[in-house]
């Protein structure tokens, strides 16, 4: 498991949540979690990484971009992705073997790496909150929550 350090609001049980759905579907080489996303302040903000999803919840595309595009209105969520991760011991392996990748370096987002590989990331999808640090001026914010926890 894989916790990014900008995550510190991450809630311990979804780190065991994923641990077990990767514990327990040995076809999936990688996990990882999202949350729906509404603030169209956030939607916009390039710090915040959003995801697509397929009909099995697998990853289909992550991007700082708001992604899906809506050409048309509709139902059609977005989701943040969550800075955290779980890999099964050989792809982890071959994963950091592998180059990065022309869509890694445009985003700025390693999991493009596995996508472009062809890897599935299956993606657990909570109504947790996760406060990233994703700017400095953040810093204040974090430090009140994570002291309102203690």
């Amino acid at each position: 498991m894989n916790i990014q350090g900008d995550e510190p609001l991450l809630e311990p049980d979804l780190v065991d949540t994923l641990a077990r759905t990767l514990r327990e579907d040995a076809s999936l080489p990688m996990i990882t979690a999202g949350s729906p996303l509404d603030d169209p302040a956030l939607i916009a903000d390039p710090n915040i990484v959003k995801l697509v999803l397929n009909r099995h919840n697998n990853a289909l595309y992550f991007s700082r971009s708001p992604i899906p595009f809506r050409r048309t209105p509709g139902d059609l969520p977005t989701y943040r992705h969550l800075g955290l991760y779980g890999y099964r011991v050989d792809f982890l392996q071959h994963f950091i073997s592998l180059p990065p990748s022309a869509l890694e370096e445009a985003e700025g987002l390693e999991q493009l790496r596995a996508l472009e590989d062809g890897a599935t990331i299956r993606v657990h999808l909570t109504e947790h909150e996760a406060i990233g640090l994703d700017s400095p001026d953040q810093i204040p914010l974090i430090e009140s929550l994570l002291a309102a926890q203690q």
